[in-house]
């Protein structure tokens, strides 16, 4: 757990069936994802590399910095921009999704 300034941050396994799927495309499928919680954001999934069609995925020129998380780097489908993000070298206390996928969208299956 990450915590500065009242902004907390958890990353912890989680059991959740997650897909990813972008019209009709499948691009990851997890049983294994890690769990990020973070103070005024949306529950985020982060699926490893292996679960991931990264064949499918093309690096983009785009870069955001999280004070939090650090920086972070996207991926795209054609005519898709910027689906994913995955942070390379992530900060202390967030360690553990060094090199997961996160997508915008994502479905859970029911168990």
């Amino acid at each position: 757990m990450t915590s500065i300034r009242g902004h907390r941050i958890t990353v912890e396994p989680g059991a959740e069936h997650v897909r990813v799927v972008h019209d009709g495309l499948l691009l990851a499928e997890s049983r294994r994802p890690l769990v990020l919680r973070e103070t005024g954001c949306p529950v985020r999934y982060y699926l490893p590399p292996e679960d991931v069609r990264t064949e499918l995925l093309t690096p983009s020129d785009t870069r955001t910095h999280c004070p939090f998380k650090g920086d972070a780097s996207y991926w795209s489908l054609p005519g898709a921009a910027d689906l994913a993000w995955v942070y390379e070298e992530p900060k202390a206390g967030v360690e553990a999704v060094r090199d997961h996928f996160c997508f915008y969208e994502t479905e859970l299956i029911a168990r």
